[in-house]
């Protein structure tokens, strides 16, 4: 069994260099904590960037530090001081990081910072490649790391590889912003499960993926070459039993063992006995609000004069990336709120604000916590927001209120909470007022169901969840698709091809033999495709079929002087050797009249549709169509067809981006079996792409090689992953004698 193989930006450990050592510190908290189950004992590594740049280090103990990492099941990716800034500080926070949380106006599309991204996630890939076997599994985490999957895929595309993102996706008109959106996603596609802390990160992405790509999307599934890529929704837990446990033993602690944090909140509680502490706790970034937060709690207190002297909001902001321009405002502005809040509010015994800028050590936070009466979170834009859980799990007597942003991806799972839009200060004054007056007993039942929750959905179990999907995923029961056209597959095929004395092939034409075009009539075949059907059609005892649902006079036009032998609009028509076509089946056309305005109007309302009329059957194309929008109303157009035809003899079939109206008793399906029927044959092959070739992969006898172009459920025994398969598949077939 193969070994796991995270892969994060930075390491679980911090390196201290000094008096010529190195010192390596395990790193508390977050996705250290969340992948102890999953980054354990010896059949594990953990890759990452160590925290010391190139030039950081000295070249006598670069071979220290390996060692050092390697203790902790580690191992380095080296980066320049050039490559950090344009990497880290450059591409993901200026770029990725303001655009993933709607910061449109603090995004910088910088060439220069692409590049360095894509040489560092090469880099990332590198050393992935160099340390992974076929046998093990990779996890890659964030968005600093976007195209390593493909990266790794290229190289290694048999190894399991899963990606989580822990930060929002953006919605689909966000995200096409980005000048190199394509090469983020085919960058994240390279992995076989790609997870979301929600369900809306998860649809956005989906969505994405549909309108840039047009890759096929079935419910989460993703259909890719010989691929199925599952996207879910995993939401990050906590370390429960930690913070529950550390506000237990805070609680038993004699006033004399307790901390000078702590007697100091507590001589603030006593002197005021119906006063309420208010906790923020964020990063200092501007997609947590905190200047919202601010202006709101000063409206709060205009609004509801009488708790002047009786609230105080605590606020600690940790310090993050200082050094880029965005943030050195944002504290400016925070610094001067807090100062002109408490400067026009404070009195002689009571400071509104109690503001800190720094870190602070665990037990520091535990005593917050386990203090303030509500915690007030309120992001503009947040992956997940863990403070909110932190807060509750240290309820121990269940009290306490938590207020948190709607825009955080915790509040999914935390509908107990009190919900409020951080932009509306109105409903943020009257949350607060009704957070500052719930009674004790309505606040422990909300917190009794939010503990339930937290400690059953925790950090490990969350990891757990995703390592096993990935599993399931990789190990994906076969039963309900095809198998791949393996070359050990294929010599058999060839070999059973080789002996037949009489072959028969059909072979369906859009999206099989030529790939889709947004106008079906410019789609016409190739030289090459020429010359491998000439050679196939050459051979002695062999027929060949192009089996299409195209109008006869298309392929008249393009196969009739090659004397193929065809069958067009799914079973009307049948040309053999050259001669014109003749009806295989008797049907009536008196019907379109009834259908066409119908039609129409949905190309009416559909903009980028468009109809194409046959002889006897009538298609609505909305291939050109956005195409959310487009299977909406395909979806429509068909309850609307399916009312409207009642008993009639006429059937819509839904193909690729295509709804095509026609008789019932026609289909490709009915079509080739009479073909099948008129002689003996001892190799009968069919190939197609679409629903309308499941006819023929149904009706055909089981012993028929029936190969889909795409990976996904059908009828079919094998599977080839697009044209150029295909053309390869059929040019073995063609230099047999």
């Amino acid at each position: 069994m193969g070994k796991t193989i995270i892969i994060s930006n930075r390491l679980p450990v911090q390196l201290q260099i000094s008096n010529g050592g190195i010192t390596a510190i395990p790193s508390v908290g977050g996705l250290a904590t969340g992948m102890k189950s999953v980054h354990s004992g010896g059949d594990s590594l953990w890759i990452g960037w160590s925290g010391l740049t190139d030039e950081e280090i000295p070249e006598e103990l670069a071979p220290k530090i390996d060692e050092a990492l390697a203790k902790h099941g580690s191992s380095k990716v080296k980066l320049t001081k050039n490559q950090v800034d344009g990497f880290y500080f450059g591409f993901s926070n200026r770029t990725i990081w303001p655009l993933f949380h709607y910061f449109l106006e603090y995004s910088e599309f910088e060439l220069d910072y692409w590049n360095v991204y894509k040489d560092v996630n090469q880099k990332f890939a590198d050393t992935i490649l160099q340390n992974a076997s076929d046998e093990d599994t990779i996890w890659i985490h964030d968005y600093q790391l976007m195209l390593v999957p493909q990266m790794v895929r290229n190289e290694r595309p048999d190894i399991s590889i899963g990606f989580f993102l822990h930060i929002p996706f953006p919605s689909f008109e966000i995200f096409r912003t980005l000048p190199w959106r394509e090469e983020i996603l085919e960058g994240l596609l390279g992995s076989d499960l790609i997870g979301f802390h929600t369900y809306d990160y998860e649809r956005h992405f989906l969505s994405s993926v549909r309108r840039l790509l047009g890759l096929e999307v079935s419910f989460n599934d993703i259909y890719l070459d010989n691929r199925i890529i599952k996207v879910d929704s995993f939401p990050m837990g906590i370390d429960y039993k930690k913070f529950s446990n550390a506000a237990q033993e805070h609680s038993q602690k004699k006033p004399e063992k307790q901390s000078d944090l702590q007697q100091r909140l507590d001589k603030h509680k006593k002197s005021t006995p119906d006063g309420k502490f208010l906790l923020s706790i964020d990063r200092l970034d501007y997609s947590k609000g905190i200047a919202k937060r601010l202006n709101a709690f000063e409206y709060f207190l205009n609004k509801y004069p009488q708790y002047k002297e009786k609230v105080r909001l605590i606020i600690l902001a940790v310090p993050s990336r200082s050094n880029v321009p965005q943030y050195q405002l944002l504290k400016k502005e925070v610094d001067e709120l807090v100062g002109r809040i408490n400067g026009e509010l404070a009195t002689v015994n009571w400071t509104p604000i109690w503001y800190f800028y720094r870190s602070l050590p665990f037990d520091s936070l535990i005593d917050l916590y386990t203090s303030c009466d509500i915690a007030w979170l309120t992001p503009l834009r947040d992956g997940m927001n863990l403070v909110a859980k932190e807060y509750v799990a240290t309820r121990t007597d269940q009290t306490g209120v938590l207020i948190l942003s709607e825009m955080a991806g915790s509040a999914n799972e935390m509908n107990e909470s009190l919900l409020i839009n951080p932009n509306n200060f109105e409903q943020i004054a009257d949350t607060l007022y009704t957070a500052i007056n719930m009674p004790k007993e309505e606040q422990q039942a909300r917190n009794k169901v939010l503990q339930k929750r937290l400690e059953r959905y925790n950090v490990e179990k969350w990891a757990n969840s995703f390592m096993s999907s990935l599993r399931a995923q990789k190990n994906l029961d076969a039963a309900n698709i095809s198998k791949r056209m393996t070359d050990h597959l294929l010599n058999g095929i060839l070999k059973d091809y080789s002996v037949a004395k009489k072959r028969l092939l059909f072979l369906d034409y859009d999206g099989t033999l030529a790939g889709f075009h947004n106008d079906p009539q410019k789609a016409n075949p190739d030289q090459e495709l020429y010359q491998l059907l000439d050679r196939i059609h050459e051979q002695e005892d062999t027929e060949m079929y192009l089996v299409s649902g195209r109008d006869k006079e298309t392929f008249t036009r393009w196969f009739l002087p090659k004397k193929y032998n065809m069958i067009v609009e799914h079973g009307v028509w049948i040309s053999k050797d050259g001669e014109p076509f003749r009806m295989l089946e008797n049907v009536k056309n008196d019907w379109m009249e009834k259908i066409r305005p119908v039609l129409e109007s949905f190309v009416d309302r559909t903009p980028g549709s468009f109809i194409e009329e046959k002889n006897y059957s009538i298609a609505w194309h909305y291939r050109k169509t956005d195409p959310d929008f487009g299977n909406l109303r395909a979806t429509e157009l068909n309850t609307v067809l399916t009312s409207l035809i009642g008993n009639d003899d006429i059937s819509v079939l839904n193909g690729n981006k295509v709804m095509e109206v026609k008789s019932s008793n026609v289909n490709k399906g009915r079509a080739t079996v009479r073909v099948l029927g008129e002689d003996e044959y001892d190799f009968v092959f069919a190939i197609g792409d679409d629903w309308t070739d499941e006819f023929m992969f149904q009706e055909l006898p089981k012993s028929t090689i029936t190969v889909k172009v795409g990976q996904q459920k059908t009828q079919a025994r094998f599977f080839v992953e697009n044209t150029k398969k295909v053309r390869e598949l059929l040019s073995r077939f063609a230099i047999k004698k």
